[in-house]
């Protein structure tokens, strides 16, 4: 990885993030509101603020779900890719070195939890039809990829940190709290 494709990877993903938004602007300026102006939901999410539209959205509707291709399946597929690649690359390490597995696979396991989780509610909320879901369902979804995820990551990734580990334990410990190994 050269500082050349590392830089193009950023402009790419810069360009292409941007257009999709500038589309949905766009778009959703567009339209026109004539009901209540009180969006059902924790923040202005595309899905809840068409529904209070007057206007047709069938056609921002269906481009939500053919620019979610590219947006979502595409990395989600490089990911399962990726990993695929990973578990047959740890599975050709010796047996005789087992722990070395099994550290591997534990590193990896919290990445792929948190991903998980991140992916399967982008798709329950922008690819399953929305009749199904109900407001507070769709609503905590979207808790679960806007907040959970990045709340989670951080905690993940430090406690398999042995400093860490260790400060916690000792804050836990000067407050006289008991906390196993």
């Amino acid at each position: 990885m050269t500082s050349r494709h590392c830089v193009m990877l950023v402009v790419i993903s810069w360009v292409f993030g941007f257009s999709i938004i500038l589309i949905h602007i766009i778009k959703t300026a567009k339209l026109h509101f004539c009901g209540p102006n009180i969006i059902d939901h924790f923040f202005c999410d595309i899905v809840p603020l068409l529904d209070l539209s007057c206007s047709e959205t069938f056609i921002i509707n269906l481009e939500i779900y053919v620019m979610g291709i590219p947006t979502v399946f595409i990395p989600a597929m490089i990911i399962i890719v990726a990993y695929a690649y990973i578990v047959f690359a740890v599975l050709r390490i010796p047996s005789s070195s087992g722990h070395g597995r099994q550290k591997a696979f534990s590193t990896c396991s919290s990445h792929l939890i948190v991903v998980s989780i991140f992916y399967w509610t982008i798709f329950s909320v922008y690819f399953v039809p929305t009749k199904g879901l109900t407001v507070s369902i769709s609503k905590v979804l979207s808790l679960l990829y806007t907040v959970f995820t990045p709340f989670i990551n951080p905690i993940i990734y430090s406690l398999r940190n042995k400093d860490i580990k260790k400060a916690v334990k000792e804050t836990f410990r000067k407050s006289g709290m008991n906390v196993p190994n």
